[in-house]
Parts: C-alpha cells; structure tokens; sequence
C-alpha cells in the first residue's frame, strides 16, 4: 500500500463528500479510491469513513485522524517547497577545490566580480596540486587539468588551454637563443615535479606529427607552478607554464615565449581545464551559476583584461 497515496486520498474524500468527486481530482475510479481507504483503514485497524447509500461521513477516529493527517501532508508540501527554494536559490556555501595556479591566475581575478553579483553565495576556495575527493573531502566542485576517472562524477571540458616555455630576454640575452628543442640541453630548465625521472618535455610542431622528447636539463624542480613562475621572472632559466598563467607577463615583455611555433607539454598536447562535481539527478543553481561565470569569464582574464 502507498500510504501516502491513501493519505491524499482520504483527505479528499472527507473534503468532496463522495469517492466519486476524489477520484476525478486524483484521476482514479471510484472502485479504486475504494481500495485505498480501505486498505488504509485495514493498516489503522480502525474504521475511517462512515459508507452509506446516501452520504460518506467520517467516524470520530476518522476525524481525528483527518486533523494529524493534514498537519502532516502540510509539512511534506513545506518540506519540498523548502527543498525546491534551496535547489533553485543561488545563496548558501559552495566548496571549490582547483589545482594552484588555475585558482590565483583565473578563480582569484574572478571572484570579486562574481561575489558582487552573488552576495548571498559563499565560495570557500580550496587550492592544491592533487585533485579531492569530492564525496569524502565535502566540495561541490573540482578544477583538474585532466578529466576525472572516478565513477559518479560529471566531467566537463570548460576551455583548451596550452602550454608555453617562457623566460626572461635577460636570461635569454645571457644563456643565448632557443631555436629548436635540443637547444635545450645547454639551457637552464625550470620544471615541475611529476614523480619521473629523467624530466621529459614532449613537442610537435602540427597535428598529428609524430612528438620528439627531449630528456631536459633541470636546475631547479617544484610541485607548484607559481614558484616556478617566480624562478623564471627572477631570471633563473626556462619554465613551462601555461598560458593563461603568464599572459601578464608576456604582455608587458617581463617574460618572452620561446619556440612559439611548436607545442609542448610534460604531459599530454590534450590539455584543458575540467570541471567535475557529483553526478545527481538535479544540478544546484549555485553550481551552474558559479560554472557559467567562469566560461563565461574566461576569455576576459585569459586575455589579461
């Protein structure tokens, strides 16, 4: 039995009289609303409705039972209303995790904006280098630089982005050009930390080419990217960094792109930022919102405006 069926059920009868008119409202025959009172009251133990040829009243069990019951089916309604209001509502805390430089370089820029536009919305901003867990460690949302494996989430690709060897023209003008990858081997290489060893960058001058691995020269080695980004302003050697993290410093000539022509990574050419966040039946509004900003935003900081 579906007592909360039932439970709809008998509360129309005693608000219409008939289970004719109860049954229209809830799209049932007669016979059927019928039953369902019936195997209410069978539940109950007690008999609820008075049947007579003439009219349907309700017993003095009937009655109280009726009040309880309509107090209950106001809350359930409250309840999901409340529910509702709190999916659809931009307002509230969100958990964010993303990886370090992705965070102070796009998510930090953006957030005053997005703050002033969403005042009743609290991000709390996790950064690190390792992806979370997002059910056990309680965010709503994960930045990666690559898609998730794990069972239950979304993944979503929000941009490109590609990686970039930079350096001062300083240390350029000192150390002498880069003109081609094996150039390299003479040069002083500022990398990141991937557990592997020898460091390895990868380049590929087209789609579809063949990649030539260089086995770099390492001077100085981090987990995080914004102290290899403070190594190469400071003149220390060649980092490789992605783009969107020193467009700044491109711009106003602190740093210079090297091998401009040809891509390189330390990974894999299919980079990007990715979005993940638990796979449920019904996204939250401060989710979608907090996306949307930041793809709608992303140009903008991408370009250093």
């Amino acid at each position: 039995m579906d007592k909360l069926r039932a439970m709809e059920l008998f509360v129309s009868i005693a608000d219409t009289g008939s289970f004719s008119a109860a049954g229209r409202k809830h799209g049932l025959s007669p016979a059927s609303v019928s039953r369902h009172v019936s195997a209410l009251e069978e539940d109950l133990g007690v008999a609820l409705v008075l049947r007579s040829t003439r009219a349907l009243g309700l017993t003095e069990s009937g009655e109280l039972y009726l009040h309880d019951v309509r107090e209950i089916l106001a809350s359930l309604k409250a309840a999901e209303t409340n529910a509702t209001a709190q999916q659809n509502q931009v307002q509230g805390v969100l958990r964010v995790h993303s990886r370090t430089m992705f965070g102070i370089s796009v998510l930090a820029r953006l957030q005053p904006e997005f703050q002033e536009a969403n005042p009743e919305l609290i991000v709390d901003l996790h950064l690190s280098e390792s992806p979370v867990r997002l059910r056990e460690d309680q965010y709503d949302l994960d930045f990666r630089i690559a898609p998730p494996k794990e069972a239950g989430l979304v993944r979503r690709r929000l941009f490109h982005s590609r990686r970039i060897l930079v350096a001062t023209p300083r240390y350029i003008a000192r150390a002498g050009a880069v003109e081609q990858p094996s150039d390299l081997h003479k040069h002083a290489c500022l990398t990141y930390w991937l557990n592997t060893e020898p460091v390895c960058w990868r380049f590929r001058r087209g789609e579809g080419e063949a990649a030539t691995e260089i086995n770099v020269p390492t001077t100085f080695m981090s987990n995080n990217g914004l102290v290899l980004l403070e190594m190469a302003r400071a003149g220390k050697g060649i980092a490789l960094l992605d783009e969107y993290t020193v467009t700044d410093d491109i711009r106003s000539g602190r740093l210079v792109e090297i091998l401009p022509d040809i891509r390189v990574t330390n990974t894999t050419f299919d980079e990007g930022i990715f979005v993940t966040y638990l796979q449920t039946p019904y996204v939250p509004a401060k989710l979608r919102r907090y996306i949307d900003f930041v793809v709608d935003n992303w140009d903008r900081v991408r370009q250093g405006a």
